[in-house]
């Protein structure tokens, strides 16, 4: 007698068989897609809003991505996204940049005199230069007022405000029909910030931070004509020789198509400090 039972000696043999020939059997269902792949989905669909899944998966298939349309949908769906191009419009940072060459900006900057006295005064700036415009000063800017200033920097500014397209403005009383009339006889469309979201005229707000960090914060103004003065010196100077992050660290009134100045050897060239407002900020040029 054999000392192994028959059914035995099988089974080892069909364990050893399997052993010799195992495989990794893959789970049932469709294989996960890459993480990368599902990131480049989502990233894609947050800086295209108006792409569809079908046309996410296009710009896939030319990366050489390969994925049926049905993955990016289900991609797009899990995370809350509308597979179809009917999501939200562009953002106020995405609107403002691909408008700049056509927006103009405005709003009120208000100072306390030394007797403390509010005086307010009415900012306009062009977002494609940067070109900052004082158009008045005044402690009690109603409606007319607003009006009128809008009348002379619309004659300032000329044709080159007919060749603006959109101005921005808060929701503020001074402005009011007869303001956005100015402009919309030029040929432009008055746009009304949202209430509270100081983001959607946000380089407006900029300028004026600036004007408070750069200049107000550090003089005390006596009366309006006091601050008309230094608020002339201080845009000719913001306008004229200020280099701007928005510009390439160019000035607003800089001919774009003028090549940057030429590299020069500090050790041998003499730079000549001009003081603007008394020395409260500078500027500085190659000594003759």
């Amino acid at each position: 007698m054999f000392p192994v039972a028959p059914a035995t000696l099988l089974a080892w043999h069909r364990r050893l068989v399997a052993g010799t020939y195992a495989t990794t059997r893959r789970p049932p269902g469709r294989p996960p897609t890459a993480a990368a792949v599902k990131a480049l989905i989502l990233r894609m669909a947050e800086e295209n809003p108006r792409w569809g899944h079908e046309r996410i998966q296009g710009e896939l298939v030319k990366l050489g991505h390969r994925i049926a349309k049905s993955t990016v949908w289900q991609v797009l769906h899990d995370a809350g996204i509308d597979p179809a191009p009917r999501r939200i419009g562009p953002t106020w940072r995405q609107f403002l940049t691909a408008q700049a060459h056509t927006v103009i900006a405005t709003d009120f900057l208000h100072v306390d005199t030394v007797l403390l006295r509010r005086v307010y005064v009415l900012v306009f700036i062009e977002h494609h230069t940067r070109r900052l415009h004082i158009a008045g000063i005044s402690a009690h800017p109603d409606g007319a007022w607003t009006a009128q200033r809008a009348r002379e920097f619309a004659m300032t500014l000329g044709e080159r405000l007919e060749r603006t397209g959109f101005l921005i403005r808060d929701r503020g009383g001074q402005f009011t029909e007869a303001f956005d009339a100015v402009f919309e006889c030029c040929g432009l469309r008055v746009l009304r910030s949202p209430p509270q979201a100081p983001r959607a005229n946000a380089i407006c707000e900029r300028v004026i931070g600036t004007l408070r960090r750069e200049l107000l914060d550090h003089v005390l103004i006596v009366n309006e004509a006091h601050l008309h003065a230094v608020l002339a010196e201080y845009v000719a100077h913001y306008n004229a020789a200020r280099p701007h992050q928005g510009l390439s660290q160019r000035c607003p009134e800089d001919d774009p198509d003028r090549p940057p100045a030429a590299v020069i050897d500090l050790s041998a060239a003499r730079i000549r400090r001009r003081p603007v407002l008394g020395g409260i900020t500078s500027e500085y040029q190659i000594a003759a």
